[in-house]
C-alpha cells in the first residue's frame, strides 16, 4: 500500500456519509486523509479483520468475498461505491483489488466523533477558527480531535472547550509554566515549539525531559491533582498557545474522562489482562504497594508512554487518587485505556506487600 496524494472536499463530498458534512469540517477532515494506491490482486482487508478504520474506493474496481464466494464487484464512482466498503466489525468480507485501485481510510472513532460533532454543533471549524483570530490554522484543532480522548468527550463539551480557550501568542524563551508554582490553566499548541525541564536537588538547571509541538498539551496534572507544577515549560520558539481555566478544564475535559473504579472492579479488570500501574515516587512504592504493580512516577509518565501497551488496560493508584488521576488523564488522552483507583492506596489493602 502506497500513500498518494491528499484528498479534497470534492472528493470526500461524494462519499457517505461525508456528503452531510458542513463545508469547513469537511476541508478540516480533508487535511488529515489521503488518498492510496494499491496494486491489484493485493488485499485491501480480510474477512476477520477489526481494525477500526473505514475505507471508500474512489478508483478501480474491488472483489468482495465472503470465503471462497464472490459477494459483489464494486467499481469506483458507481452508487455502491459512495458508501464504506464491508463497514461492520469483524469485517465480513474479503477486499481484493481487481486492479490498480485508490482508496481512503478514516479512522472509524474519528468519523464517528466528527460527524456527530458537525451536527450538534452550532460552530464550524472555520467559526471557531475566526473567534480565535487566526494563528497556526486549524492544525491543531483536527490534531486534538483525532486523539482518543477526545472520542470520550461529548460533543457539546467539545464545542464548549474550543469557545472557552483563550489564544495566547508567546515569544522563545518565554516560561509559560514554572515549577512549584500553582496551576491555573490547561494548554494545546497552536504553533511553535516547548521545552520541558525539571529541577532536582542535584540539577538546578532543570533536566530535559520532552519537546513538544503543535497539537501536544500540558499542564493537567496540576489542575487535576491539586499539586503544585512538577515541571517548567518554556517556549523554544515563537508561538501560539490555546489555554483553558482550571475550572472549565476540570468540568469540560476532566469528569467526561475519568473511569474510577473501586477495588473490586479493578480486580476485574486485573482479571481480564489489566495491570497495577503506581504513580507515586520509587522510594513510596518500595515500602509499600501493591503485588505486581509497575511503578512509573507521575512526572516521568509522559517518558515512559512507549514502555506501555496501548491493548492493555492500567489501573492506576496512588495514596489518595489525586496523582492517579492525573496519571490515568494523561493515559487516556493518549490512547491507553486507564482506571482510577476510588480511595487510592488504602482500599487495596488486600494486595499490598513490604518488602523483605
Amino acid at each position: 500500500m502506497n500513500e498518494g496524494r491528499s484528498a479534497n472536499v470534492a472528493l470526500l463530498r461524494r462519499l457517505s456519509p461525508l456528503d452531510g458534512m458542513k463545508n469547513d469540517n469537511l476541508a478540516a477532515l480533508a487535511r488529515k486523509v489521503t488518498v492510496n494506491e494499491l496494486a491489484a490482486n493485493r488485499n485491501l482487508f480480510k474477512e476477520g479483520d477489526t481494525e477500526r478504520k473505514s475505507f471508500w474506493l474512489v478508483a478501480g474496481m474491488v472483489e468482495l468475498r465472503e470465503g471462497e464466494r464472490t459477494v459483489a464487484m464494486i467499481r469506483a464512482g458507481t452508487p455502491e461505491a459512495k458508501n464504506p466498503l464491508s463497514p461492520k466489525l469483524p469485517r465480513r468480507l474479503t477486499a481484493r483489488a481487481v486492479d490498480a485501485i485508490e482508496y481512503i481510510a478514516v479512522d472509524s472513532d474519528l468519523l464517528d466523533m466528527m460527524i456527530t460533532w458537525d451536527q450538534t454543533g452550532t460552530y464550524e471549524v472555520g467559526e471557531l477558527q475566526a473567534h480565535f483570530g487566526g494563528g497556526g490554522g486549524d492544525d491543531w484543532m483536527t490534531t486534538l480531535l483525532q486523539t482518543k480522548a477526545f472520542h470520550r468527550i461529548p460533543p457539546a463539551n467539545i464545542q464548549a472547550i474550543f469557545m472557552r480557550m483563550q489564544r495566547t501568542a508567546c515569544r522563545t524563551g518565554e516560561v509559560i509554566i514554572q515549577q512549584g508554582t500553582e496551576g491555573d490553566f490547561f494548554y494545546a499548541i497552536v504553533s511553535g515549539k516547548c521545552v520541558v525541564t525539571r529541577e532536582t536537588p542535584l540539577n538546578r538547571e532543570g533536566i530535559r525531559l520532552a519537546e513538544l509541538s503543535v497539537g501536544d498539551t500540558f499542564g493537567e496534572e496540576a489542575l487535576i491533582s491539586e499539586a503544585k507544577r512538577n515541571a517548567t515549560i518554556t517556549m523554544l520558539t515563537d508561538g501560539v498557545l490555546m489555554r483553558l481555566s482550571k475550572q472549565d478544564f476540570r468540568e469540560l475535559m476532566n469528569e467526561p474522562l475519568q473511569q474510577w473504579v473501586s477495588y473490586e472492579e479493578a480486580r476485574d479488570v486485573i482479571k481480564r489482562g489489566g495491570k497495577w500501574l503506581d504513580v507515586r515516587l520509587p522510594s513510596e512504592y518500595q515500602n509499600l504497594a501493591v503485588e505486581g504493580a509497575l511503578n512509573i512516577p507521575l512526572y516521568f509518565i509522559r517518558l515512559k508512554l512507549a514502555t506501555l501497551d496501548r491493548a492493555t488496560p492500567y489501573v492506576v493508584y496512588c495514596d489518595t487518587g489525586r496523582r492517579s488521576a492525573a496519571g490515568a488523564f494523561i493515559l487516556l488522552e493518549r490512547g491507553f485505556d486507564a482506571y482510577v483507583l476510588r480511595g487510592g492506596l488504602s482500599s487495596a489493602e488486600p494486595e499490598l506487600r513490604r518488602p523483605g
